[in-house]
């Protein structure tokens, strides 16, 4: 569990306000714990289960212990299932804000510098939501074992991050918009344990939001 003492529970570090300095190291960390917090580990075990590790020829990557060198670039980027586990909690965008004030990324490494103006914050959860990447882990776990295609999980990986980027970053026009969530909701037609609790999660949000709460 990364160290979350560069993080309160309000919005993000301690004393990060607009335009505060903070380490790199620090910036990484926080992208750590609040995917940590989205239960985002249980997925990528699922992945790696699969042959799907995202880190497969890194450099950084030592065998049968892991990364090396965490780096701004590896934390900020998000496969497929865990653009799709922030999209539907409605943080991708804000997750996204944040990583484009990081400059210096480049691929599997990064140029960036020891010190970092930030002024957006990353929020931490007001709640419990590990259970959340627990239970989408869990449906693809089981899409794993019931489906014989080799490779199931890999494509269905890639075709949600192509549909979910052409909806964050395609054009404004609402009919290719309506067009791309229902291919997004067919793909993940599978994931009954993850849209049940989902369902739950913004059920919640809804009665914390009501103005007689």
């Amino acid at each position: 569990m990364p160290d979350t003492k560069y993080m309160d529970k309000s919005a993000a570090a301690p004393g990060i306000h607009s335009s505060s300095k903070v380490s790199k190291s620090a910036v990484i960390e926080m992208g750590l714990v609040a995917l940590s917090e989205l239960g985002a580990d249980h997925i990528c075990k699922v992945c790696i289960a699969n042959s799907g590790s995202c880190c497969n020829g890194c450099r950084h990557l030592l065998d049968g212990v892991g990364c090396q060198k965490r780096n701004t670039s590896c934390t900020a980027w998000l496969c497929g299932f865990h653009k799709y586990l922030l999209f539907e909690v409605g943080q991708l965008e804000e997750w996204n804000e944040f990583w484009n004030q990081v400059p210096g990324q480049d691929f599997r490494e990064d140029f960036t510098p020891e010190q970092i103006r930030i002024e957006k914050k990353l929020r931490r959860q007001q709640q419990t939501m590990d259970h959340l990447g627990e239970a989408l882990a869990a449906d693809l776990q089981e899409l794993a074992r019931s489906h014989i295609a080799i490779g199931l999980i890999l494509t269905l990986r890639e075709k949600l991050d192509k549909n979910i980027d052409l909806l964050m970053n395609g054009d404004n026009d609402p009919k290719k918009k309506v067009r791309i969530k229902r291919k997004i909701k067919v793909l993940t037609s599978d994931f009954q344990r993850f849209h049940y609790l989902l369902a739950k999660y913004h059920e919640q949000q809804a009665d914390e939001t009501a103005p007689n709460h």
